[in-house]
């Protein structure tokens, strides 16, 4: 098992959800926490929680869709904080659940622009430091979506896809490497992903998870850390993990 004192985790979207419960459950074990999110408020707020030292965090306003803030935040963090040991592409989001020949084109933009395009470029100016170092490894946050599709997720689901097939493709360029590439592909997970995905609709929101218990993020992030921890020669390549009221994306029992 490895030791994570010290280790430098970088997590996006690290303001809430599974992203804050990465962030806890990687503090615990004594790692250096680089946190980026949007919301700088938000992210400063949950960082004071968190009661680390200031030698234990730092944190990032990061939009990932914004290649050129990702290529300059990542070549311009502090001697102390550029040798990332862990990438955690947690930062995504879904938009909508419209037939495709009915989709908002807007939200196809941020859900390709975020899940796809933000996890590329962070990967893209990451791992080269990784390289360099012979050591690292990346943790992409899939979904079941990535695997089954099902009525109104096309384009998310098509953004999922496109993980799993980059995450493959980055562990076949880092063959030879030490670095270990992983995709954790959750299915229902209560966040304020549905939300986001009914544009701030709580009520909406809340009929998902309506009669059913689903994944929480601390479940998610413990199974992230388990990933992280294996043994040096061991890369767990994909975990598919789903509440027990869940069979696939389309199969819930819901006790209502």
């Amino acid at each position: 098992m490895i030791h994570l004192e010290n280790q430098i985790v970088f997590i996006t979207g690290a303001s809430s959800g599974i992203g804050a419960a990465c962030a806890k459950i990687f503090a615990n074990a004594g790692a250096k926490l680089i946190l980026a999110a949007r919301r700088y408020d938000r992210l400063q707020e949950f960082a004071k929680t968190l009661n680390l030292q200031a030698d234990k965090i730092y944190l990032l306003q990061l939009d990932v869709c914004d290649r050129a803030a990702v290529e300059s935040t990542i070549s311009n963090l502090p001697p102390d904080w550029s040798n990332i040991d862990i990438l955690i592409n947690n930062a995504g989001l879904s938009r909508g659940l419209d037939k495709l020949h009915e989709g908002d084109i807007q939200d196809w933009e941020e859900m390709i622009d975020t899940n796809i395009k933000g996890l590329l470029y962070l990967t893209r100016y990451v791992v080269p430091g990784m390289v360099a170092r012979n050591r690292g490894h990346v943790i992409n946050l899939g979904s079941i979506a990535g695997h089954q599709t099902y009525p109104g997720g096309n384009v998310y689901c098509g953004t999922k896809a496109a993980v799993k097939a980059i995450s493959e493709g980055l562990k076949q360029d880092l063959l030879g490497t030490p670095i270990r590439v992983t995709s954790v592909d959750p299915g229902m997970v209560e966040t304020e992903f549905s939300e986001v995905r009914f544009h701030g609709n709580k009520e909406r929101a809340k009929k998902v998870y309506q009669g059913l218990t689903p994944l929480t993020p601390d479940d998610v992030a413990d199974v992230i850390f388990f990933c992280a921890t294996r043994s040096p020669h061991v890369n767990i390549n994909e975990v598919i993990l789903m509440p027990v009221d869940q069979a696939s994306a389309t199969l819930v029992n819901r006790r209502i």
